[in-house]
């Protein structure tokens, strides 16, 4: 990619994520612009971008939790401003959905992640997220087949955690957060465990039983990439009380946290659920938005 100047990069900012493209703009030193959207009674929706974009770096602001009823808006977005002018239109996507679908488990499935990497890749020039839910693919790059970067977040939880959390002991709900887990540890210098998961469905969710005796002096803190209903998170909140440790700091990198997940958590005994700012939500505290723009700021050959 060319060099890019502050001045040339606008943020085209999509409904919902305000908060973080203003972040990322101060952190950037460019401007931030509103992506209108008028929906009309059949359900289409009418977008419009602001107006002096000719020859500028266009970066849409847009997480995709909830994705199904973004993506058409996000897509037109980016075609306008191609459209108009812009030179190249990037996209930061702190929460990135359907990577998890990666193989075919069932006859019949759609390999969601290659086809919504495969749409995407179309509209945008290059790509910044957070933590991706990766599983067979150790990457974006052979995805999007684009400039990608897949931010970690565990330096800014680590901090959190140093900062607010007295003698934590981490703790992975399952063997997919042990990558979280083990990154976070090793930067505190603390001792993590990660339990055993058995899922029967969506919402029916058992882990295994931990030995409190050694940890008992702890602050037990969960730590998982998504939380979505959070069942696993809860079976496990329930398992550290059960063994008789304090009741745990649960947090999220991307708090998605649909219909009663928030206080079914609490009820299981939580002390508190925390999160990144990689979807708006109140449980924010943990702000990645400077290591975004770091990011950035190398896919756009920006100076420091």
């Amino acid at each position: 990619m060319a060099k890019t100047d502050q001045t040339d990069i606008v943020l085209l900012t999509l409904p919902g994520n305000e908060a973080q493209a203003e972040a990322l703009a101060t952190r950037l030193n460019c401007n931030a612009a509103p992506v209108l959207l008028h929906t009309f009674p059949d359900g289409e929706t009418l977008v419009t971008v602001p107006e002096g974009l000719q020859n500028r770096c266009v970066i849409l602001v847009c997480t995709l939790d909830h994705p199904d009823s973004k993506l058409a808006p996000l897509l037109f977005a980016a075609d306008a401003a191609r459209e108009l002018g812009a030179r190249k239109v990037g996209l930061v996507a702190p929460y990135l959905a359907y990577m998890r679908q990666d193989i075919r488990f069932a006859p019949g499935q759609a390999v969601s992640s290659r086809t919504f990497a495969a749409v995407l890749s179309r509209h945008i020039d290059f790509l910044a997220t957070v933590d991706p839910h990766l599983h067979r693919n150790h990457a974006l790059d052979p995805l999007f087949k684009l400039p990608c970067a897949a931010v970690a977040a565990a330096p800014a939880i680590a901090d959190w955690i140093a900062q607010a959390v007295p003698k934590p002991l981490l703790i992975g709900p399952d063997s997919e957060s042990e990558q979280w887990i083990a990154a976070v540890a090793k930067r505190l210098g603390a001792p993590y465990l990660v339990l055993e998961k058995t899922r029967r469905g969506d919402r029916d969710v058992s882990v295994s039983e931990i030995d409190a005796g050694a940890w008992a002096q702890h602050t037990p803190v969960l730590l998982d990439d998504i939380l979505s209903t959070a069942r696993t998170m809860i079976a496990a909140v329930q398992r550290l009380r059960e063994a008789g440790l304090a009741a745990p700091i649960c947090i999220a990198v991307h708090p998605i946290l649909s219909g009663d997940a928030l206080p079914s958590l609490m009820a299981a005994g939580a002390a508190s659920i925390v999160s990144c700012n990689t979807i708006a939500h109140s449980s924010n505290a943990i702000d990645v938005m400077p290591l975004i723009a770091g990011a950035l700021r190398s896919l756009c050959q920006l100076p420091n």
